[in-house]
């Protein structure tokens, strides 16, 4: 590592640089990530196949479960950066689990994917480790099809792990160093790129310990979470979808129709501003 100057502090980057992506997939496979990813491939199971659509698009690998296994999409996409790690894995998982899911190699801010072209876009805490979130998003917003979804798996910083991740000594080690923002900042980005926030939920309430028994002796937590402290939650769960507004009519120009002239009809009664009748000509 280099040495800062003297007389100036060493200089903390809290963004996780693009070489810390092969570090987060290791952490997902250690005992505390493999716990963490248990709970939210569970919940996906049960909100992926009400997502209607033909192609789901997953933005990053996290660990080794297949988190669109529940989607009805036949195409499913996967897009990673292309690390030695990721190809050997993509290639080892659809001879042995037969998964369905095409590995491609791209990046979250400039996918090479047609335009309006995806149903369902799947970004498991690819905001939490992304150098700017907004880009993201906007790419997101570009590929999916009008009244397509986004799911949003993401790190509640009002939670344990949040107190733990400001405990943590820089430069922070991953899953600290991601960014934990807000769920309410999260929506306004999402109202921001015209999108509709539909439902959610709060997952894993444990504490971020590594111990296997301490994380299964803290398992009460779990449905005890939902009841007493809802908020606290270590992940958050965000579905939304991309709004489309409805096309402007122009103005119509109404034209008066000439009335034929009837022999025979006495002339109209028309009202005066004083409410009395009169007949014209009189």
């Amino acid at each position: 590592m280099m040495r800062s100057l003297k007389g100036s502090p060493p200089a903390v980057n809290d963004s996780p640089p693009v070489s810390s992506r092969l570090q987060i997939i290791q952490w997902f496979d250690a005992p505390l990530g493999r716990s963490l990813q248990a709970v939210e491939a569970h919940k996906l199971r049960a909100v992926l196949p009400n997502l209607y659509g033909t192609v789901a698009l997953q933005l990053g690998r996290i660990g080794k479960l297949d988190l669109l296994d529940a989607s009805v999409a036949p195409t499913r996409i996967v897009a990673e950066e292309d690390t030695a790690w990721h190809r050997a894995h993509c290639a080892v998982e659809q001879r042995l689990t037969g998964s369905r899911s095409v590995c491609v190699r791209a990046q979250t801010h400039a996918l090479p994917i047609e335009t309006r072209s995806v149903d369902v876009a799947l970004l498991p805490h690819t905001l939490d480790f992304s150098e700017d979130p907004h880009p993201v998003l906007r790419e997101v917003s570009r590929v999916l099809r009008p009244e397509g979804h986004v799911v949003i798996l993401g790190f509640n910083p009002m939670s344990l792990w949040g107190v733990r991740r400001a405990l943590a000594r820089r430069p922070r080690a991953v899953p600290w160093s991601g960014h934990f923002f807000r769920l309410a900042r999260v929506k306004d980005w999402l109202a921001l790129l015209d999108f509709e926030c539909t439902h959610g939920s709060m997952l894993y309430y444990r504490p971020p310990v590594s111990g296997e028994r301490a994380m299964d002796r803290l398992f009460f937590m779990e449905q005890a979470g939902d009841r007493w402290w809802p908020l606290m939650a270590a992940v958050y769960l965000l579905v939304a979808r991309k709004r489309v507004f409805g096309m402007t009519p122009l103005p119509v120009e109404w034209k008066a129709r000439k009335q034929p002239a009837l022999a025979g009809v006495k002339p109209a009664v028309i009202g005066s501003a004083t409410g009395r009748y009169q007949r014209h000509g009189e």
